[in-house]
C-alpha cells in the first residue's frame, strides 16, 4: 500500500508504540515524560519496559492491558496511553489501571507499605465534556483534601487534551510546546519543522518516516491506520446523523457527542472481546467471524495481531 502521508499517525496503536514503545526508541519516551509530564526535580535518565498486561489477584478478576508500562531507575511506574475517542467512565478506568502498579509493589513477609511514585498519562484526542469551554491542554490531578492540600503526592494523573493545543510553528517556545505540536501534526508534515532543533526530534522524525518501514511494519501500520479511520468514520457519521435529525443543538450537542462516542467506543470494545473469544475457540475462519459480527476481515485481523493470537 502507498501512503499519502510521509510520517505515521501517532494516534494509531502502531504509530504510538513505534515511537514510544520499543527499547531502541526509549530516549523518545524519556524526553517526552521529562518535558511534558514530570516536574524538573523528578526527571528521569533511564527506564525499562515491562509487560503491559496485568491480571487481578484472582483468576476471575478483570485484567488490564496498558498501551505502555515502564519503570524508572528509582522504581517510578509510568502508564502511558493514547486515547482516540471519548469513553464512558474513562476516569474510572484510569484509577482502576493505577491500582495495578500499586498492588504489584507489595512484598511478601515484613513490608512497611512504602510505595514509589506512579504516573498515569493519557494523551487524548478529545476533550472532556466538563472542559469543553476551557482552553487548558494539560491537567495534573492528585489526591487532595477539602482545603486543596495534597494528601498523597506519589499518585499523579496527567491528561493532555490535544484538541485544545492550537499553537502554530511560529508560536512554539518550549520543548513542551514542540512535543505537543509534533503529536498533533506529525502525519500532516512533509519535513521536520525548523523550530524543532533538538536532537530528540531528529530521532523522532527518522523513526516516524513510513518509507523506512519493513514490509511487516508497513502491513501492521496499514491495519492499525484502517482501524483508526474506521473508528473515526463511525463517530463522525453518528454525529452527522444526529445533527441532521436536530438532536444536537446548543449545549446538548457537546453532551450528546460525548455519549455517542463513548457508546460507540464501548460497542467496538465489546465486539473486539467477542472476536477474541471466537478466535480462541478456533472453530470459525476469520471470514466467518467477520460476517457474524458485521465487520471487515481486516478488522478481525487487526484484533488478532494486537492480541498476539
Amino acid at each position: 500500500m502507498a501512503f499519502a502521508e510521509k510520517y505515521i499517525n501517532p494516534f494509531t496503536d502502531f504509530g504510538f508504540k513505534k515511537l514510544f514503545g520499543s527499547e531502541p526508541n526509549k530516549d523518545l519516551l524519556i524526553d517526552f515524560l521529562n518535558q511534558v509530564v514530570l516536574p524538573e526535580q523528578h526527571r528521569i535518565t533511564e527506564l525499562s519496559y515491562t509487560r503491559n498486561e496485568h491480571l487481578g489477584a484472582k483468576e476471575l478478576d478483570r485484567k488490564a492491558i496498558f498501551d505502555l508500562y515502564c519503570i524508572g531507575k528509582n522504581g517510578e511506574r509510568f502508564i502511558v496511553e493514547m486515547q482516540k475517542a471519548k469513553q464512558n467512565y474513562f476516569k474510572d478506568r484510569s484509577v482502576f489501571y493505577a491500582s495495578f502498579p500499586i498492588q504489584e509493589q507489595a512484598k511478601r513477609g515484613e513490608w512497611d507499605f512504602q510505595l514509589t511514585e506512579i504516573y498515569t498519562v493519557g494523551v487524548l484526542d478529545f476533550v472532556f465534556s466538563e472542559d469543553a469551554d476551557e482552553k487548558e491542554v494539560r491537567h495534573e490531578v492528585k489526591l487532595k483534601d477539602q482545603n486543596g492540600r495534597v494528601f498523597y503526592k506519589k499518585l499523579t494523573f496527567v491528561y493532555l487534551e490535544m484538541p485544545h493545543f492550537t499553537k502554530t510553528e511560529e508560536e512554539l517556545e518550549t520543548t513542551y510546546d514542540k512535543w505537543l505540536y509534533v503529536l498533533k501534526h506529525l502525519p500532516y508534515l512533509d519535513s521536520k519543522p525548523k523550530a524543532l532543533q533538538e536532537k530528540v526530534f531528529d530521532q523522532l522524525f527518522a523513526v516516524a518516516e513510513i518509507a523506512r518501514f519493513t514490509p511487516d511494519e508497513m502491513n501492521a501500520y496499514e491495519q492499525s491506520l484502517k482501524y483508526y479511520r474506521d473508528l473515526k468514520n463511525v463517530i463522525d457519521t453518528a454525529i452527522m446523523e444526529g445533527e441532521t435529525k436536530g438532536r444536537m443543538e446548543g449545549e446538548m450537542k457537546g453532551r450528546l457527542e460525548g455519549r455517542l462516542e463513548g457508546r460507540l467506543e464501548g460497542r467496538l470494545e465489546a465486539i473486539s472481546e467477542s472476536i477474541v473469544k471466537a478466535l480462541n475457540r478456533g472453530k470459525l475462519t476469520m471470514e466467518e467471524i467477520a460476517e457474524d459480527f458485521g465487520v471487515s476481515v481486516d478488522f478481525v485481523l487487526q484484533i488478532k495481531n494486537e492480541r498476539g493470537l
